[in-house]
């Protein structure tokens, strides 16, 4: 076992210390974290109940998020990413996944990858039963998220975000 380094703790900030502990959550802390409802800001049939496993514990390079989606409602707005991948790995459920021009039958046990630049994506649960799902991917500082069924862009520089629609964007 190594021994920690004598003076460390006096040399980093007092803010940046934290208990290693506070970096777990085990599967209780996870069952009793409440839920956020989430409405997408461009589809209102896009509603997700997440715990954003990623900001309890203060990561801030990538999100990972536990969601749950009722049946009947859309996980987001069909869309893709210029700078950021994501991926979806199911754990209970069923949903359907549009992806490009194709739908696939997503359960429990699926991945999916959604790589910058890739084909526009978003799933609905067609079943009766709640679906859950890992929802993953990295943050990057500036990025473009493209909807192409609703011909807009949303732009996120530094956590702010602006959209535009593709009408009212000019040429320079």
């Amino acid at each position: 076992m190594t021994k920690p380094l004598k003076g460390l703790s006096q040399e980093l900030p007092q803010e940046t210390l934290k208990s290693t502990q506070d970096y777990i959550l085990t599967k209780s802390d996870i069952e009793d974290t409440p839920e956020t409802k989430h409405v997408h800001q461009f589809n209102e049939r896009a509603i997700r109940h997440t715990v954003s496993l990623s900001d309890i514990t203060g990561l801030t390079k990538f999100g990972l998020h536990l969601v749950r989606v009722e049946p009947g409602d859309e996980t987001t707005q069909h869309h893709y990413h210029e700078e950021s991948d994501e991926f979806v790995y199911v754990l209970s459920g069923q949903l359907l996944l549009h992806y490009g021009e194709e739908c696939y039958q997503l359960a429990a046990g699926d991945f999916v990858g959604f790589p910058a630049h890739g084909a526009a994506h978003s799933m609905i649960n067609d079943s009766d039963t709640d679906a859950v799902y890992l929802m993953g991917g990295n943050r990057p500082p500036i990025d473009i998220c493209h909807y192409p069924g609703i011909n807009r862009k949303m732009y996120t520089i530094h956590g702010k975000k602006e959209f535009v629609d593709l009408e009212n964007l000019g040429e320079v």
